[in-house]
């Protein structure tokens, strides 16, 4: 991103952000075993027709065919929703972004579903909170590099793996554009965060290792351990006064 966003772009992205928010929330109670991954993208269009303007965002995306990504289990991120049964004890990563006026905002969130295992719990805690420590690194001044060594470093005290093929990414006029935002890195290396800019953080994690396969269809990432993995993210603004997170 070349330029920074100014107010009134920050406020359209936050309008945005609270519809993929809630749609993230909602999605909570109706994710459960005996539905269909596709059932997901057709809650998030539902949705959406109640805005008047705002569009999915990743349709078409570099010739992406759905509405947003439905990963499960060992799958990482871009699982496109299909016939595909839940169960229970699944973990479902619904990744979804919504174009507004010409202005993008993305977030992820992965639900246990039933009970879920201890590890499946375990990973998803962890992954949620390394986003946390993720988002109070986006301050002024801050390098990448101490935002993606916080995450990392939580991830793996816990025994758990940061995937390292995807990244976040900078966000605003486009829904990727530079920077890239690692989960990994060295403290003081990287890009130096500016005010009035906005990125998207997304930790993904494996409960094993790191390593990815790419499954036929061209967009499904799963570790190639078949481990689980669980996917967490939101806009957010990097502004005087901290982090403004748009899409909670």
């Amino acid at each position: 991103m070349k330029k920074p966003l100014n107010i009134e772009e920050l406020n359209t992205m936050r309008e945005a952000g609270k519809v993929a928010g809630e749609t993230l929330k909602e999605l909570k109670y109706f994710i459960k075993s005996g539905i269909y991954t596709k059932d997901i993208e057709k809650f998030f269009e539902n949705k959406l027709n109640k805005y008047p303007g705002m569009e999915a965002a990743f349709k078409g995306f570099m010739g992406y065919p759905a509405s947003c990504c439905v990963s499960v289990n060992e799958e990482i991120v871009h699982g496109i929703p299909s016939q595909r049964v839940i169960k229970d004890g699944d973990l479902i990563s619904v990744d979804l972004g919504i174009k507004y006026k010409g202005l993008f905002v993305d977030t992820a969130y992965t639900y246990i579903v039933g009970q879920g295992s201890i590890l499946a719990k375990k990973l998803v805690d962890v992954s949620l909170e390394s986003l946390n420590k993720g988002i109070e690194k986006v301050k002024v001044g801050t390098k990448l590099g101490d935002l993606g060594f916080a995450i990392q470093k939580f991830v793996e005290e816990n025994n758990f793996s940061v995937i390292r093929n995807f990244v976040g990414h900078g966000i605003g006029r486009q829904l990727h554009t530079e920077p890239e935002v690692p989960n990994f890195g060295e403290q003081g290396q990287g890009f130096e965060l500016k005010e009035g800019f906005a990125i998207a953080v997304e930790p993904m994690v494996s409960a094993g290792a790191y390593d990815v396969d790419i499954l036929e269809d061209g967009w499904t990432a799963k570790t190639k351990d078949n481990s689980l993995t669980a996917h967490f993210e939101h806009t957010i603004a990097i502004t005087k006064n901290g982090p403004w997170v748009l899409t909670n």
